[in-house]
C-alpha cells in the first residue's frame, strides 16, 4: 500500500431502531364451540379485525325461554343458558365439535351419549333430547340449542371478544388456596407465559402485538363468577376462587379481555409485545 494514500474508513452501519421487546409467549390456545361445554385446544388460529375468537361460543343451550331473538341478537345473562356456574355436571361431558360438518358429539364416562349436526333441526333436536334427560333436575323449561348469528357470540360480556389468562396468576392463586388451580377453570382463549403474577392487569388500555401481525387492544379485566369453582377434570365444585380473590385482593378479577384491532395467524409459542 502507498503510505501517501489515505485509508478510507468503513462507515459504521446505521442503527436500526429497536422494536418492542417480547414480554410473554402464547403457551396454548383454546376455543369453546358450545357455551358451557368442553374446551378445544388449537395449534393455529386466524383472527379477523373487529370479530370474535374463531369458533368460540358459536352455540348455547337455552335453559327455558331466554328471550333471545336471532334476528336482533343481544347480550343475555349467562343464567339463561346451561352453564358451569350453576350446572357443574356439564364438566363431566366430553364434547367435540367438527367445523366442517357442524356436528357435535358428546361422550360421558367413555361412551357416546349424543350426536347431532347443529346446523340442522334434526341434529339440534337430538342434542336437546339428551340434555332434557341429563339436566332434567336443573331445567327451567325445555332446553334449546341456539346458533349464534353472524358476528355475534354467546359470551358472558358485551366486551368479550378475546380472553387472555396469565398462567403465573393461576399459579399464584394456587399458592393461596394451597392446591394447584387448573387454568382451564377460567375458560380463556389465549394462555400466556412469561408475565409476573397479576401483571396482565397493567395491560388494560394498551395495545399488544402477538406473533407477526396480530394487534389486540386490551379493554378490561375479567370479573369471575362461581363457574371457576368447578374442577374441569372432575366436575366437582371444590374451590371458592371468587371468594379467595376477594379476601386476598379486594376484587374477583382474573384475566383480561381484548378486541382484535388487526387480524392474522396465531400459534402456540408466538411472542407477545407491547405496542409502542
Amino acid at each position: 500500500m502507498n503510505d501517501s494514500t489515505p485509508e478510507t474508513e468503513n462507515p459504521a452501519p446505521a442503527e436500526t431502531p429497536a422494536g418492542p421487546v417480547a414480554f410473554a409467549t402464547i403457551a396454548s390456545l383454546y376455543r369453546y364451540p358450545v357455551k358451557g361445554l368442553t374446551p378445544e385446544r388449537l395449534e393455529v388460529v386466524e383472527l379477523e379485525a373487529g370479530r370474535y375468537f374463531p369458533g368460540d361460543r358459536l352455540y348455547a343451550i337455552e335453559n327455558g325461554p331466554s328471550g333471545f331473538v336471532p334476528e336482533a341478537p343481544a347480550f343475555q345473562p349467562k343464567i339463561k343458558f346451561l352453564m358451569l356456574m350453576r350446572n357443574e355436571r356439564l364438566a363431566a361431558l366430553d364434547a367435540r365439535f367438527e367445523d366442517a360438518t357442524h356436528e357435535l358429539v358428546i361422550r360421558h364416562e367413555g361412551a357416546e351419549v349424543a350426536r347431532g349436526k347443529l346446523d340442522t333441526e334434526a341434529g339440534r333436536a337430538a342434542i336437546e333430547a339428551f340434555f332434557q334427560r341429563y339436566s332434567r333436575y336443573e331445567l327451567r323449561g325445555a332446553p334449546k340449542v341456539l346458533p349464534a348469528p353472524d358476528n355475534f357470540r354467546f359470551v358472558d360480556t358485551t366486551e368479550g371478544y378475546v380472553s387472555l389468562i396469565n398462567l403465573a396468576s393461576c399459579r399464584a392463586l394456587g399458592e393461596i388456596v394451597g392446591a394447584p388451580v387448573d387454568p382451564l377453570r377460567f375458560r380463556g382463549n389465549l394462555y400466556l407465559e412469561g408475565l409476573e403474577p397479576w401483571e396482565e392487569f397493567d395491560l388494560v388500555g394498551h395495545t399488544i402485538e402477538v406473533g407477526n401481525h396480530v394487534r389486540l387492544k386490551v379493554t378490561q379485566r375479567i370479573f369471575r363468577c362461581a363457574a371457576t369453582n368447578v374442577d374441569p377434570a372432575t366436575a366437582r365444585r371444590d374451590m371458592d376462587l371468587p371468594g379467595t380473590l376477594m379476601r386476598s385482593f379486594g376484587h374477583t378479577d382474573c384475566g383480561i379481555f381484548a378486541e382484535i384491532e388487526q387480524g392474522g395467524l396465531l400459534a402456540q409459542g408466538d411472542e407477545v409485545r407491547l405496542r409502542l
